[in-house]
């Protein structure tokens, strides 16, 4: 069983002490995501005159849009990897069969 790792990070200037099977690297990772979400936001004005409230879902909402535009292209990519497999599986199937005609071609030859 993985151990437990005790981290340090500061999102939006607080720090906190993140626990997990994570590693340190991955947790400031995700630390320096949230950190530039939040930056990406305050830079808005509109987003600096909403209340405190709103602002944190606001930034759930961009962090909830984030993960579903990686979600949707996850699934395109899994679609073209099928299709590309499918197609690999047709060509191989074409070169057997082409080789196969081809050796029946040779013993006709011969």
């Amino acid at each position: 069983m993985p151990s437990k790792n005790a981290t340090r990070v500061t999102i939006g200037g607080k720090t906190y002490t993140l626990s997990g099977n994570e590693s340190e690297e991955y947790l400031q990772e995700v630390a320096a995501y949230l950190n530039g979400k939040i930056a990406q936001l305050q830079s808005d004005e509109d987003y600096r005159n909403v209340p405190f409230d709103m602002r944190n879902v606001l930034l759930q909402l961009n962090l909830a849009d984030d993960y579903f535009k990686a979600r949707s292209e996850i699934r395109q990519m899994q679609k073209l990897l099928e299709e590309r497999e499918q197609n690999l599986s047709d060509l191989k199937h074409e070169l057997v069969a082409t080789q196969m005609k081809l050796e029946a071609a040779v013993h006709r030859q011969e």
